[in-house]
């Protein structure tokens, strides 16, 4: 189904019933099912985590610094197609098989980047664990969306942030180690050791409550082809303008044409109507996720190899220093469940965005070797707690809006609208990060900071990220809390006219 056509004249079929009688995520109904999919965000996080502090190391013995950005972005241009097929299938047949699929391939990119022999070998393998994670993210929110009441939904939110506390702290420490002392291909390759055990408690679980068409009583919906053939043209628009902007020739300009004509009509396509001038409601909620989430990745992604190449920071320390964020988003995701933050939620999500802003500006200070490196972990704490409330608000309100027939669909788009800003943003951050020499890092020495030195082309990066999360702070402001009404028939139309 089209995310951004109007239902006026179809009434929602019926939503399965969520398990009855319980008062909580983790009440008699729900226990199996909630530890599950927490199980698998928490192999989600301590990949992300482990990943994040061995990427450096990664780059520079493959040789491939000046293509650093494009081991996080591959990830998300190939999970952006990803997600649409999982919205559809997910619809059409419950949310069971797209995650048993992604998980597997999720493993098999590991895998192979783990034992990659070039950069670009590497980077392949990122893509498969992208379409992977693309399948497995939209699966999780629709089993949310069907197993849980609306008032549990903010609590099951807040157990996913709180599943990255132990891999934010154990995950550096852990990859930094094993990078240190054994390779950092072990990394790779013995994560996917770790999927058997959530697959193992998250499917019987997901089968029992959640599998199947959101109407069993209704005949399938089709796939739709249209929005399958959007979905390849944004992927494919996506990993052209990324190629464009590492290139920096004029020749680069073809591919950069190209990818825009394939991009921009498949955006208007598979996202709300009215995302890109923020109309209230569920556009605006769908919008203020790209831009959160984009700006602070596309940061992110540079801190380690900041502070290992300007600071001389070992993997391990380097990673630690985004240790405490995973403390601060969980708690950031715990105060915007609690039930007194109902009425004050709008506010809340600005304050968020304010902080990301503030701490994507403060991280470049400690190019300025006056300023001690850990002013970095600070900054990204408070970055962190604003990210957990944004994040998981927008989750809620994306679920919120949308009629159980519509819950594949949206959380695609709402996915897309992440994905998609992390990949734009991180090739003008990797862009501007190469046209200012941040490739000549990678032949700094380890303990050498300063013979690599490129001050210049990190702050390139991070100050275009704080104006960027800056104006989704303005975009916070519209999601009109009071009236939203899009994503249930005919309230997206309502939403898009901004009314």
């Amino acid at each position: 189904m089209s995310v951004h056509e109007s239902r006026d004249t179809a009434a929602p079929p019926a939503a399965p019933v969520p398990p009855a009688g319980g008062g909580s995520v983790l009440d008699r109904a729900h226990r199996a099912l909630s530890i599950g999919i927490v199980s698998v965000v928490l192999l989600i996080a301590f990949e992300a985590t482990a990943v994040g502090t061995a990427m450096p190391v990664a780059a520079r013995e493959l040789d491939g610094v000046s293509l650093y950005a494009f081991a996080f972005s591959a990830y998300f241009t190939t999970s952006l197609f990803a997600m649409v097929l999982s919205g559809q299938w997910c619809d059409r047949s419950g949310p069971l098989a797209p995650l048993t699929a992604g998980m597997s391939a999720f493993a098999a990119g590991l895998l192979l980047s783990g034992t990659a022999g070039s950069m670009w070998l590497f980077i392949l393998g990122r893509a498969v664990q992208g379409l992977g994670g693309g399948l497995v993210i939209v699966a999780l929110y629709v089993v949310i969306s069907r197993a849980y009441e609306e008032r549990l939904r903010p609590a099951i939110m807040a157990a996913f942030a709180a599943a990255w506390v132990v891999p934010s702290v154990v995950g550096p420490l852990a990859a930094g180690t094993i990078t240190e002392h054994i390779g950092w291909r072990w990394v790779f390759v013995g994560i996917p050791c770790l999927v058997v055990f959530p697959l193992a408690l998250a499917l019987p679980a997901i089968r029992r409550t959640a599998s199947g068409p959101a109407d069993p009583d209704a005949p399938l919906p089709p796939y739709d082809r249209r929005r399958i053939r959007l979905a390849l043209g944004i992927s494919l628009g996506a990993a052209l303008l990324q190629y464009a902007g590492q290139e920096l020739r004029w020749l680069s300009l073809l591919p950069a044409l190209a990818g825009a004509a394939l991009l921009v009509p498949a955006v208007r396509g598979l996202l709300p109507r009215g995302t890109y001038r923020a109309a209230r409601g569920l556009p605006s909620v769908v919008l203020l996720r790209g831009i959160a989430a984009g700006s602070f990745i596309a940061a992110e992604s540079f801190v380690p190899l900041m502070l290992v190449t300007q600071r001389g920071l070992s993997p391990t320390l380097a990673g630690l220093s985004l240790a405490v964020g995973g403390l601060t988003w969980a708690l950031g995701s715990y105060v915007q469940a609690r039930p007194w933050t109902e009425p004050y939620r709008e506010r809340l999500v600005v304050f968020g965005m304010v902080l990301v802003a503030l701490a994507i500006a403060a991280a470049p200070s400690v190019l300025i070797e006056a300023v001690p490196a850990w002013v970095v972990a600070v900054a990204w704490a408070v970055g962190c707690f604003g990210m957990g409330i944004v994040i998981a608000l927008t989750s809620v309100l994306l679920l919120k809006l949308s009629a159980p027939e519509e819950a594949g669909a949206n959380s695609a788009a709402l996915q897309i609208s992440d994905g998609l800003s992390n990949v734009l943003l991180l090739a003008a951050g990797g862009a501007a990060f190469a046209a200012l020499g941040g490739g000549a890092v990678g032949h700094a020495a380890s303990g050498g900071a300063a013979t690599g030195s490129h001050p210049a082309a990190f702050a390139a990066v991070f100050l275009p990220m704080a104006a960027v999360a800056a104006v989704g702070a303005w975009v916070a402001t519209r999601l009109g809390a009071g009236r939203l009404g899009a994503g249930r028939p005919g309230g997206e139309r309502r939403a898009a006219e901004g009314k």
